[in-house]
């Protein structure tokens, strides 16, 4: 990252943080008009799959359902989409004895520092923003059919697969407590979820996106909300 670069980065980052405040002093806006207020699970979502679908941050899907730290669900399942009444876990019940609490909404969880990102193409033209019917905005990055797509930071994989409708065969990993990134319209994938991935370390090869064309669709998101990922990027 170049000099010049560093300021950028550093200001783009103090707007997140300024967002994430503002949202929550003005009413709960975690979740999009559209989102249902429960989801049954289906054979191949994981939580992170479900939370990205629906724009949300799968630490509150968890906290809302009681699922503890391991992120596990099982098909069939019934998960609440919105926040509880009270803005408690569903699990966590009052004792019938004690008085019930009153209305509060649970803190938006803070986000963490941003991991040190590079590009996820050694090469491509780059179009965006582009936005996708979850709510989530990326880049298309046109490139050849086979590319090496590369990991974009450290982290685990968290999903892999093409249940995600409008990003074909897709990855997403998880870096630290608050950022994800996602990498669709994949030939190819070359890693499972559970694996821990380095910067630069190819996971996936370019396949065909909308139209038959070579292209990669990659987004960055932070507590579950779609990031602009020229504001993260380092300048090519």
């Amino acid at each position: 990252m170049t000099l010049a670069a560093a300021p950028r980065r550093a200001v783009a980052l103090c707007l997140l943080m300024c967002f994430a405040l503002l949202s929550a002093c003005g009413g709960d806006s975690r979740t999009r008009p559209d989102t249902p207020a429960y989801y049954t699970v289906r054979a191949g979502d994981t939580l992170y799959s479900i939370a990205w679908r629906h724009g949300l941050d799968y630490r509150e899907v968890a906290r809302w359902n009681g699922i503890g730290r391991d992120y596990g669900i099982a098909v069939g399942q019934r998960l609440r989409l919105t926040p509880p009444p009270g803005g408690r876990a569903a699990a966590a019940k009052p004792p019938a004895t004690s008085r019930p609490p009153a209305a509060s909404r649970a803190p938006e969880p803070p986000i963490s520092p941003p991991p040190a990102w590079a590009w996820p193409v050694r090469k491509g033209k780059v179009a965006g923003p582009v936005r996708q019917p979850s709510g989530g905005v990326g880049l298309r990055i046109d490139g050849e059919s086979g590319m090496p797509v590369l990991a974009a930071a450290d982290g685990r994989v968290v999903y892999t697969g093409a249940g995600l409708r409008a990003y074909g065969q897709l990855v997403i990993v998880k870096h630290g407590a608050s950022w994800l990134s996602a990498y669709g319209h994949n030939e190819r994938v070359l890693v499972k979820e559970g694996d821990e991935v380095k910067a630069g370390q190819v996971i996936a090869n370019m396949g065909l996106g909308p139209g038959q064309q070579p292209m990669l669709y990659f987004e960055i998101r932070a507590n579950g909300r779609p990031v602009d990922p020229l504001t993260q990027l380092p300048r090519r």
